[in-house]
């Protein structure tokens, strides 16, 4: 049986909560609930661990009640608004990795590049992330050395509770990152902020960037080592890894290259006690607790944690009546599927050569020049709520499989793409040994091996299609190459059209919402 902080987390509500811009805009943001105050709340270890697992818990749980009811963001469809389903969303429906079906909010403009600031989705995704930073804030000022003091808490308890705060921070990280990356100049507050309603401050892409870089930096030392954590919790690897991707991307986010940081803290990772799984197919199993790989897992449980997000809408999404969903422990939405940009990276779809292609094919056409034919474009079978001795899920309607948020694979891709790109701290030879690493896992056997000649960036994006496709990688990835947006790389119904059509710019980031420019005037909305 798993063990994690979030199973059995008591129903709790942020209830000191730091306004986020939408001071005026309730509809669409965290409200309290709650009459409890700090005073007596935090009067035990227990009560602090409440409140991590309720941040662990945002990131897979969407309200206080599950899979649904008392949601936290108001305004909009709860399972929508769930952190890995709208990420995932934005991150791969956006590209050539997957096209929904359906016609829900904010999901046709999103799979054809033409969401405006109101697209529901993104406003989902950004509240979420606002309301993860606000509760990691609230934890941090209430785990001061002086509020520990104050309430009487033995040296033992703040060794717990002080390692809780350092794992707070990190989460706040992460979601600021995100932030980043999404959006690009947003609104800041941390636990410095003033309590209650205010209009912060929008804090530019560089000083954003600094931010995340100082405090991942010093988190790399306060965090337990890798694998020393209670499943599901961060450990340093998990600050390595943010810290290699946000170093990857430094072009995109400030202009500047940071290729040997890259090349510095991917390596950290794989040296590591977090290794490649031996089998691919595990990691996307309902026991891929107990694979090796997965550094930081968003917890997903059919009983203990239900949602409508997260694994759920990818699997369920995934598989339809005609693929047998009963035997791989699914109830079948038949949503989403693969577009043939994603098909074409594999020289053989079938799984024989590479097992990471796990497509269906059966009265599927490779091309969705009809984007509302389910069976237009092949359906991806990557996901299975069985474990890997065959057993299915506790639950068909709710995943068992945890969503592989940062995985050491992608240490292993960020390395070769850092040698190659100029960092010159690491060497080439390694790089081929890493790529060769992951292919090796992929095909069983040194058959899908490159020499050093075939060690190209562009060779490298394509490797990380098939690693991490429907992960939520590609987005990023596509801007970081400066394809996103180009016209020199298209894929069907990108920009709204099938043959598929070139970007303005600022479409390598989001929009602000809508509802928060406008209630916060400090807020400016770049390009859109």
């Amino acid at each position: 049986m798993k063990r994690y902080m979030i199973k059995g987390m008591v129903t709790i509500m942020a209830v000191f909560l730091v306004a986020t811009s939408c001071v005026n805009d309730l509809d669409t943001i965290p409200i309290d609930k709650n009459t409890i105050t700090s005073a007596t709340f935090f009067n035990s270890v227990d009560s602090y661990r409440q409140l991590l697992a309720k941040l662990y818990g945002g990131l897979s749980l969407t309200g206080q009640i599950g899979p649904d009811g008392d949601q936290d963001v108001q305004g909009i469809d709860e399972g929508a608004s769930n952190y890995v389903r709208a990420y995932w969303y934005m991150q791969d429906m956006t590209t050539e990795m997957a096209l929904w079906v359906w016609s829900d909010a904010g999901i046709p403009e999103l799979q054809t590049n033409e969401w405006t600031s109101a697209n529901e989705v993104s406003m989902g995704m950004y509240y979420r992330i606002f309301y993860q930073i606000t509760l990691a804030n609230e934890f941090i000022r209430e785990s001061t050395e002086s509020k520990l003091n104050s309430r009487g808490f033995s040296e033992a308890e703040k060794v717990i509770i002080r390692a809780f705060h350092h794992e707070a921070r990190f989460l706040r990280a992460l979601s600021y990152y995100h932030a980043l990356d999404l959006y690009g100049s947003v609104p800041f507050v941390d636990e410095n902020s003033s309590i209650g309603a205010f209009l912060p401050e929008q804090i530019s892409k560089a000083d954003l960037f600094t931010y995340l870089e100082t405090e991942l930096k010093e988190l790399e030392m306060l965090l337990p080592d890798p694998g020393n954590n209670e499943f599901g919790r961060v450990d340093a690897a998990a600050a390595w890894m943010v810290l290699a991707k946000l170093f990857l991307n430094a072009e995109v986010y400030i202009s500047s290259s940071k290729y040997n940081e890259v090349v510095t803290y991917s390596e950290k990772v794989i040296n590591s006690s977090y290794k490649l799984n031996d089998d691919y197919q595990q990691l996307f199993l309902a026991d891929n607790h107990l694979a090796d790989g997965i550094i930081l897992p968003v917890i997903h449980d059919g009983i203990n944690a239900q949602t409508w997000g997260g694994t759920t809408m990818i699997a369920c999404s995934s598989w339809a009546s005609d693929m047998n969903p009963s035997s791989v422990g699914i109830t079948a939405w038949g949503g989403n599927r693969a577009r043939k940009q994603l098909i074409d990276k594999f020289s053989d779809y079938t799984g024989a050569s590479d097992r990471r292609a796990m497509f269906f094919t059966n009265d599927r056409t490779m091309t969705t020049d009809e984007i509302t034919e389910f069976k237009n474009g092949f359906s991806v079978m990557k996901y299975k709520n069985i474990t890997s001795g065959g057993a299915l899920g506790s639950n068909t309607d709710h995943m068992d499989i945890d969503f592989p948020l940062l995985r050491v694979a992608d240490a292993y891709l960020m390395y070769a793409e850092a040698v190659l790109r100029g960092g010159s701290n690491g060497n080439a030879n390694d790089a081929l040994r890493y790529i060769n690493n992951v292919r090796e896992r992929a095909y069983g056997n040194t058959s899908g091996n490159i020499l050093l000649a075939d060690l190209t960036l562009d060779f490298i994006l394509d490797e990380r299609a098939r690693e991490f496709y429907w992960e939520g990688y590609r987005r990023t990835d596509l801007v970081r190459y400066g394809k996103f947006t180009s016209t020199d790389y298209l894929w069907e119904w990108k920009g709204g059209v099938y043959e598929g059509k070139g970007l303005p710019q600022h479409f390598n980031h989001f929009p602000i919402p809508a509802s928060d420019i406008n209630a916060n005037p400090n807020l400016k909305q770049d390009g859109y």
